[in-house]
């Protein structure tokens, strides 16, 4: 007794693109993951160097204007008109020095001025504004 069909040379008419759909995925994930890495893998020889010490970093020198407009070095405070041959003499002994310039926000902006002309004559070219974050 068969159920069958009286044909027994049926041929199946589709194919089932189940597996072929489930590896394509799987290589197209693939393939998205190894590509950055592909792009960013240039091999380049790097030189070799040898280990140096690092420099003595410098203290930054602090120029201060409080609210009254004066002026402090560091925590030294400092006539206006002896201002220049302090930063001078600070200078001339190291001319690598770098030097921080900090002002009270109620300080008038002319004696900002004036100790920015100051630090611009003695020749001093490293001069960071410090300010506070918001």
């Amino acid at each position: 007794m068969s159920f069958s069909s009286s044909d027994g040379d049926d041929v199946l008419s589709e194919i089932n693109v189940t597996p072929l759909v489930d590896v394509m995925l799987v290589l197209l994930v693939a393939f998205i993951v190894t590509a950055p890495v592909m792009t960013n893998a240039i091999s380049v020889n790097l030189p070799k160097t040898v280990a140096t010490k690092p420099t003595d970093q410098l203290k930054p020198v602090t120029l201060s204007v409080d609210a009254k407009g004066d002026v402090y070095v560091d925590k030294d405070q400092v006539p206006l008109t002896e201002l220049e041959s302090k930063l001078k003499t600070i200078y001339q002994q190291r001319p690598e020095q770098v030097f921080h310039l900090s002002s009270d926000d109620e300080v008038n902006y002319g004696s900002v001025a004036k100790v920015m002309a100051i630090v611009e004559r003695v020749g001093i070219s490293k001069l960071a504004v410090l300010t506070k974050a918001e």
